[in-house]
C-alpha cells in the first residue's frame, strides 16, 4: 500500500453563498426525484450480466432511451448543473484497515449504501470529464475511482464471477438493491493488476461489464521526482500494458500516483514513448475537496479533485468522503443536480456567470 497525501491546500469550488439544497420547488423536487428513480428500477436485473448503460461512447444510457417522457421542468427539480461533483477516491477494502487510505467492506457498503439513498448515480472519470452525464433529473452524480488495483478490489472465481467481498462484488449488489444506483466505477490500474499477470482476465471482465480502466503508471512512478523521458515512459508503458489485455480499449483517464504532477505538467495529459501515445482527457489529483461541474469555468481537465473515502475521523478529517458528502447534502456546498435532458444545462439565473464559454450555447438558466 502507496500512503497519497491529501493536497495540502482544497483547489475546489468554494461557494460564496449557502446554496439551497433543492433551489426552486422545495419539496416537489424531492418527489419528482423519487418517482424518477422508481421509474428506474425495471431494469435491476441487467446490472450483473451486461455493461452498464452509457459508458461507452454512442450508447444511450439508461435515463434516455427510446420512447421516455420528456424530461422535467429544471425549477421542479432544483435543477443546478453548475453544481460541485464528488469525485470519490478508494484504494483497498481489507478487513483490518492498515492506513487512512483503506476501508472495510462494510464501510464500504455503508457509502455506497448512502450515496444511492441520497440519489446519486455513478458516472466514469471518461463521462464526468467529457461532461456526458446523463442520470435522471433530480439526480446527483458521483465518480468512483480506484486506485492501484489491488486485489482487494477485484478478485475473479474459476467462473469468472467477482468474489462478493471485493470492491466489485459489493458495488454489484448495492446497485441490485438499489436499481437507479448504476454499477459503474473507474480503475486506475498499474501493471500486472488485481493480480492478475498481464490483467488479461480482470481487465477485459473490466471492459465487458462497462467499467473504465484508466492509467496509473505501470509500477506506480511519483511522476514528480523523474524526468520527461521516464514520465512518458511509465505512462505510456502502462498503456500498452491495457491495451494488450484488452485490444482496442480507449484509454482518456489518468490518476497521478501520490497526486504528483510531472515537472512538466502538460505531459501528464499528453506524449509519447516507445513509438507509444497517449492522450488524456482528465488527469485525477489525489486531491481533497469536491471537483467542479464539467460546465463551469473554474473546471479544469487537467487537474480533477477526488476525495478520499473515510469517515469524519482520524487525519485531515475536514477533507473526507463523509465530510463532504455532509456538506453537499446539507447545502453548505452545492451539489450537481441534474435536469435529466443531456443537451441540456440547467441552473438558477444568479450562477449564469459561472459558466464555460465552451457551453454556454446549452446553458439554460431559470
Amino acid at each position: 500500500m502507496r500512503p497519497h497525501p491529501p493536497n495540502p491546500r482544497p483547489s475546489g469550488p468554494r461557494p460564496s453563498r449557502p446554496p439551497r439544497p433543492w433551489g426552486r420547488g422545495g419539496a416537489a423536487a424531492q418527489a419528482v426525484l423519487a418517482a424518477v428513480l422508481l421509474a428506474g428500477c425495471s431494469g435491476a436485473a441487467q446490472h450483473a450480466s451486461s455493461p452498464p448503460d452509457g459508458d461507452r461512447e454512442g450508447t444511450p444510457a439508461a435515463g434516455h432511451q427510446a420512447g421516455q417522457a420528456a424530461p422535467a421542468d429544471p425549477a421542479a427539480v432544483g435543477a443546478d448543473e453548475l453544481g460541485a461533483v464528488p469525485v470519490l477516491m478508494y484504494h483497498q477494502i481489507v478487513a483490518e484497515p492498515q492506513s487512512v487510505y483503506d476501508r472495510t467492506p462494510r464501510d464500504f457498503r455503508a457509502e455506497l449504501e448512502r450515496l444511492a439513498r441520497e440519489g446519486y448515480v455513478p458516472v466514469t472519470a471518461r463521462q464526468f470529464t467529457a461532461g456526458k452525464i446523463d442520470i435522471p433529473a433530480g439526480a446527483h452524480p458521483v465518480v468512483l475511482t480506484f486506485d492501484d488495483s489491488t486485489g482487494s478490489q477485484l478478485a475473479l472465481d474459476a467462473a469468472g464471477r467477482p468474489a462478493p467481498g471485493s470492491a466489485v462484488g459489493i458495488l454489484l449488489d448495492v446497485a441490485e438493491k438499489h436499481p437507479s444506483f448504476r454499477p459503474v466505477a473507474t480503475f486506475f490500474v498499474n501493471g500486472d493488476p488485481f493480480r492478475d499477470s498481464g490483467g488479461r482476465r480482470t481487465l477485459k471482465w473490466l471492459a465487458d461489464h462497462g467499467f473504465e480502466i484508466g492509467n496509473h503508471t505501470l509500477r506506480h512512478t511519483t511522476l514528480g521526482t523523474v524526468g520527461d523521458a521516464e514520465v512518458q515512459e511509465a505512462i505510456a508503458r502502462n498503456q500498452q500494458a491495457i491495451t494488450e489485455a484488452v485490444p482496442g480499449a480507449s484509454v482518456v483517464s489518468l490518476a497521478l500516483p501520490n497526486g504528483s504532477l510531472p515537472r512538466t505538467p502538460q505531459l501528464a495529459a499528453k506524449g509519447v514513448s516507445g513509438g507509444v501515445r497517449y492522450q488524456h482527457r482528465g488527469v485525477y489529483l489525489v486531491g481533497s475537496n469536491p471537483a467542479p461541474s464539467p460546465f463551469s469555468a473554474a473546471f479544469d481537465p487537467r487537474a480533477v479533485p477526488r476525495i478520499r473515502s473515510q469517515a469524519a475521523t482520524g487525519p485531515d478529517a475536514q477533507f473526507t468522503s463523509t465530510a463532504w458528502l455532509d456538506k453537499l447534502r446539507d447545502g453548505t456546498v452545492g451539489r450537481y443536480t441534474s435536469d435529466g435532458d443531456p443537451e441540456r444545462i440547467s441552473f438558477p439565473e444568479e450562477r449564469a456567470a459561472e459558466v464555460s464559454p465552451s457551453h454556454r450555447k446549452a446553458a439554460r438558466s431559470y
